[in-house]
């Protein structure tokens, strides 16, 4: 369903991203793992059309992003294949992006109802019927000011789904979460993973990582250093770089 192809990503002359591949088919769990600043959001703001990039090409679903340097970019054509990407991929990030002087409800239906043009009763009942699934629903008419950071990222994630996304892409969602919310949110993850949805995720949780994931990245400066299963990965890793990260973590 998504294709990473070559991807090289600067900025200022500084590579961020170099020469990336990845393919990930429907139903897939990818997760991403690495050091801070290894380019794992780089890759998923491309991927969702956030970040241009100089080279390679991004395809989801048949829908194809090229870069800036290649041969036969036209912009029109990227901005129309961003569009249709983003009506396939929910993202969900590092901070939760909910509007302040909006109710958790209120969250959920304006991207339904502005972007996709559905009526207002329909995105109230897709609202709702999101929130019942984080395990949500009695928070409706709370503003994000009044929840904990753990149900800010899961009233994200719920606002992600409310536009009936085909993938999702997570951005180390729960990097800014106090350990005891880190659970609560990662079970809202596994549970989408178990009804089949394809899932990128960028995360330095190593265990949910292990046990979540058909294919495991390891990035280091912007390249792949290896990738594999779980298995190979967590317990079997070829290179002492991957070993060396590894033993930071109890998996």
């Amino acid at each position: 369903m998504i294709k990473i192809y070559s991807l090289t990503k600067q900025y200022d002359h500084e590579p961020l991203v170099k020469d990336f591949h990845l393919e990930v088919a429907k139903g897939d769990v990818v997760s991403v793992i690495g050091p801070s600043g290894s380019g794992k959001s780089t890759i998923l703001r491309c991927v969702n059309g956030l970040e241009s990039f100089q080279k390679g090409y991004i395809s989801v679903d048949g829908h194809l992003i090229c870069g800036v340097h290649e041969h036969g970019y036209n912009q029109e054509k990227n901005n129309l294949a961003i569009k249709d990407i983003r009506g396939k991929i929910g993202m969900v990030f590092q901070q939760f992006n909910l509007f302040p002087h909006m109710n958790v409800l209120h969250n959920l239906m304006v991207a339904p109802v502005h972007v996709m043009g559905i009526g207002h009763y329909e995105a109230e009942s897709r609202a709702i019927s999101m929130l019942r699934k984080v395990r949500l629903e009695k928070k409706a008419m709370s503003y994000p000011g009044q929840l904990s950071g753990g149900e800010q990222q899961r009233v994200a994630i719920a606002r992600a789904l409310a536009m009936k996304p085909e993938a999702m892409l997570f951005d180390e969602p729960t990097s800014s979460l106090d350990p005891e919310m880190i659970d609560d949110v990662l079970s809202v993850i596994r549970e989408l993973v178990s009804e089949g949805m394809t899932t990128i995720i960028a995360t330095h949780e190593m265990r949910f990582a292990k046990n979540i994931s058909r294919q495991v990245v390891f990035m280091e400066k912007g390249k792949i250093v290896e990738s594999g299963s779980p298995e190979m990965i967590f317990y079997n890793p070829k290179y002492s770089r991957t070993k060396e990260f590894l033993s930071h973590f109890m998996v």
